[in-house]
């Protein structure tokens, strides 16, 4: 009996990917698999389950959540997404723009 042909899933691998400057093959070589898998996985003809995101998202600049459900151009347009996807010191100079703005507040009572 032939197999049912399952659904592809959507997903953004290949954005965030495209994103980061990396090619299949070295996103695969960062994540310890084969450029044929990054390629399924993009396509939707392999699953992108809990094991990949997690593999797949720090390599990336984002959470699992994010790269599952985001496309990377959704950061303009939404400040969650753009948290998530901001490196480290861009986030300590948010940090301090929002406790300068904080004072001020203070300050006019």
């Amino acid at each position: 009996m032939p197999k049912s042909p399952t659904r592809r899933s959507t997903n953004y691998l290949r954005a965030w990917r495209e994103r980061a400057g990396l090619t299949q093959e070295q996103l695969a070589e960062k994540v310890g698999t084969s450029g044929n898998v990054i390629s399924l996985l993009e396509s939707g003809d392999r699953g992108l389950g809990d094991k990949w995101l997690r593999k797949l998202a720090p390599v990336l600049g984002t959470t699992p959540g994010i790269l599952l459900d985001h496309h990377p151009d959704d950061a303009k347009d939404n400040p969650f997404v753009a948290w998530n996807t901001m490196a480290p010191e861009d986030k300590a100079l948010v940090h301090d723009m929002i406790e300068s703005i904080n004072k001020r507040r203070a300050q006019r009572g």
